[in-house]
């Protein structure tokens, strides 16, 4: 490594500073646009040492932990800035293929993550629960966090003590934590302990004592206290097992209120990669809706809910792998309009088809600008305006951002 200074010219999309070095580019983290800094560079990474001229738009973090703990990136940049870069994001996502819509200003709803995926690691003091650190595989353990809800953060040292017959040695295992309406749900994955009765029950016994709703261990449930359910709309959903959760409940209900407004007066609608229903449910208020999700366990639930929750329009719930056969343009054409919420991967099978058929509405939900603007250039070879681009702030202080799109035939 070599010690440097130099300027830093722009904020990367991964949130890093970017600088012009000898012809190069160079990526510093926690370094913003217009520092001068002083920094270890090697090759295209450069490690910040000092700020030399610090930038009007640099804060003080808002966590103790920022600067080692890997989950955040930004925490260290002014709000306006940071939601003029989230937006950034988003506009250059789509200008990356061609596309100039009129990005709309970033919506930030105030809530906090219901959902952790935490690493677990045995120390000499205990089991310690945190994220890894940046650019690093190393454990930081967290002792308090501003973007998780704070019953998630409180339970971490029980949840540790909890856990600690599954991480007898130098063991880790990964965490993951959601905060449901019944109490926190609790999964352990990646531990090769087999469950004895002895530790079973133990496990079982010290769950219900810390209060937790429910523990699964590998798959495998050891106590369930009470069923973990979420809320769409007006539908409780049982939770099963390694089911996608939307990070942040308040996200998903500003999503769930544009789409619902987009749709309008609509009357049949497809909700491709459906999950849980955390759309299909408000939509159904107004609408028949078909709903399709690759994951059986999700598809169950939802079906389940449906048929216990009154006052909504028909549902139809089909267990569907959307990337190896999409619906095809007349399966699509039954419909008045669609909505998708694809994995990071985007959608690419599925919007290439809707783009030859004769849906109306197609509304796009997306946690990758980069997968939904290629989606969106095959909606709009097709014949589709874009109407709306909105990018909504679920995942705070991180270089991820959640984005709805509407398009118009």
């Amino acid at each position: 490594m070599a010690e440097r200074q130099f300027a830093i010219d722009r904020l990367g999309a991964q949130g890093d500073g970017v600088a012009d070095v000898d012809g190069r580019m160079v990526f510093v983290p926690f370094a913003l646009p217009g520092e001068r800094i002083e920094a270890d560079v090697e090759g295209e990474r450069g490690r910040l040492l000092r700020v030399l001229q610090s930038s009007a738009e640099r804060v003080v973090p808002v966590c103790k932990h920022f600067g080692k703990c890997g989950g955040c990136s930004v925490q260290h940049l002014a709000s306006d800035a940071y939601a003029g870069w989230k937006r950034d994001l988003v506009v250059n996502a789509f200008q990356a293929r061609g596309l100039e819509p009129d990005v709309d200003i970033l919506q930030r709803p105030a809530g906090k993550r219901r959902r952790a995926a935490l690493k677990a690691l045995r120390s000499q003091s205990g089991v310690e629960l945190g994220f890894h650190e940046a650019a690093s595989h190393d454990l930081v353990a967290i002792e308090e966090c501003p973007v998780l809800e704070p019953k998630i953060v409180a339970a971490l040292p029980a949840i540790g003590k909890l856990i600690a017959p599954l991480l007898p040695k130098r063991d880790e295992a990964r965490v993951t934590i959601t905060l449901t309406k019944s109490g926190l749900d609790v999964e352990v994955d990646g531990t090769e302990r087999k469950l004895s009765p002895e530790i079973r029950t133990g496990l079982a016994s010290n769950a219900s004592a810390t209060g937790l709703a429910r523990l699964v261990v590998g798959g495998d449930i050891v106590v369930e206290t009470l069923p973990s359910f979420l809320t769409f709309g007006r539908a409780d959903v049982l939770l099963p097992p390694s089911v996608f959760v939307q990070a942040v409940e308040a996200a998903e209900i500003e999503i769930a209120h544009r789409i619902v407004a987009a749709l309008g007066k609509t009357k049949k609608v497809a909700d491709l990669f459906c999950g849980l229903g955390a759309f299909t449910f408000p939509i159904a208020a107004n609408a028949r809706v078909s709903a399709f999700d690759g994951s059986k366990a999700a598809v169950t639930a939802l079906a389940n809910a449906a048929k216990k929750t009154s006052g909504l329009k028909p549902i139809s719930a089909v267990v569907r792998d959307l990337f190896r056969e999409p619906l095809s343009p007349l399966e699509l054409n039954e419909h008045d309009a669609v909505v998708f919420d694809p994995p990071r991967a985007g959608a690419e099978a599925q919007s290439q088809r809707l783009a030859r058929s004769k849906v109306k509405t197609v509304i796009a939900v997306s946690c990758n600008p980069a997968t939904l603007a290629r989606d969106a250039r095959h909606l709009v070879d097709g014949g589709y305006k874009i109407e709306s681009v909105t990018p909504v702030d679920q995942f705070v202080y991180s270089a991820h951002v959640e984005v709805v799109a509407v398009f118009r035939r």
